[in-house]
């Protein structure tokens, strides 16, 4: 983001939290500025408040108060970047405010500018074997993870997207009609990134196929089902799974249910309370991961084994396991009505947003 263009990340205190998510999402940045109506800085709102915030029951029309940070970290105008740099690089933070005399703002300093390129070296796997039957008679001659959205194949554009967030290595799990990817992608050199293959004799599910590692990966793991098209920024979310100490870390997604009819509450049979078409709301695995080498350790080789039943098993062994809440945009295709919403509203630019 261009220094010029700090003012997006102001909001009064009145703003709700689906404005912070839309300006988190345009500006690509992981903090809002809360001010006055002098923008004074009043406080701020991370990425990670959202989502913690998304996960003790908050809504996207909740106010901006029930998530800011009333006590920000900032420097003042004229601080050297020398200083703001151990700031930020002590309190392990990416943006931090420039304020003037008044405490208004006057501009943002960013931390990758500073110090960090934008490059890793943990490899993606991408579960590209499923036969799609739910797409049937379409993936009856091609891969599902092959259907065409915005002109490309879906596995194309998961590569794209995490390309332009620094991630090159890939790894395709393939099985149905494996020739097909195999062809198109071949090692990825057209693509400018590196593509190797591990093949299924028999659908090993969502993470049996990770038991076909040779050697295993020295460092965390991201993982995507081939059918999800998603906003995410991988590089966040290895930071947060990394951050938090985790072995395994799962990307859920907010599903709300609105009951048709009104909820009766009773305490025997006394009836204790009504509430009229009450919305259901919880949180859903939206099939992206990351995993700590370790993790892996718990799989056996050639055994079909979904990744719920791997998160079972770390949690069995008292294993830290972390939930990482999309706000992002995320489209999982499996069916024909959602293979057409992907058509409809997903648009190919060069970040590969999903269309509002």
């Amino acid at each position: 983001m261009k220094h010029q263009d700090w003012k997006k990340l102001l909001v009064p205190i009145d703003s709700t939290v689906q404005d912070l998510i839309r300006i988190l999402n345009e500006t690509g940045l992981r903090i809002v500025l809360v001010v006055d109506q002098n923008s004074a800085l009043i406080g701020s709102v991370s990425d990670g408040d959202i989502r913690r915030g998304l996960l003790r029951g908050i809504t996207v029309g909740s106010p901006t108060s029930e998530v800011v940070n009333f006590t920000p970290l900032f420097v003042k105008k004229g601080t050297s970047l020398e200083a703001t740099k151990e700031i930020m690089v002590l309190n392990k933070i990416y943006q931090i405010p420039i304020i003037d005399e008044k405490k208004r703002i006057v501009g943002i300093h960013l931390l990758d500018e500073i110090t960090f390129p934008a490059s890793y070296d943990n490899k993606i796997v991408i579960m590209a074997g499923g036969r799609g039957s739910r797409l049937m008679p379409i993936t009856s001659t091609i891969p599902k993870s092959m259907l065409q959205v915005a002109g490309k194949p879906i596995l194309e554009l998961i590569i794209q997207r995490a390309k332009s967030q620094g991630f090159t290595q890939f790894i395709l799990a393939v099985h149905y009609l494996s020739n097909l990817i195999e062809n198109y992608f071949g090692n990825g050199s057209s693509l400018g990134v590196s593509i190797e293959y591990l093949k299924e004799d028999l659908p090993l599910g969502t993470a049996g196929a990770l038991s076909l590692l040779k050697p295993y990966p020295d460092r965390p793991l991201i993982v995507t089902n081939g059918d999800v098209l998603t906003d995410i920024n991988y590089g966040e979310f290895l930071e947060f799974h990394t951050k938090n100490k985790a072995i395994g870390t799962m990307a859920v997604n907010i599903h709300e249910w609105q009951n048709p009819f009104g909820a009766i509450v009773t305490n025997g049979f006394e009836i204790t309370g009504i509430v009229e078409k009450p919305i259901i709301r919880n949180l859903v695995n939206a099939g992206v991961y990351v995993l700590d080498p370790s993790a892996l350790l718990l799989l056996e080789e050639n055994v079909h084994t979904d990744m719920t039943t791997l998160f079972d098993k770390l949690r069995a062994k008292a294993l830290m396991t972390t939930a990482y809440v999309l706000h992002e945009k995320w489209i999982d295709i499996g069916t024909h009505a959602q293979l057409k919403y992907a058509t409809e509203n997903y648009r190919l630019n060069e970040q590969t947003n999903l269309r509002d």
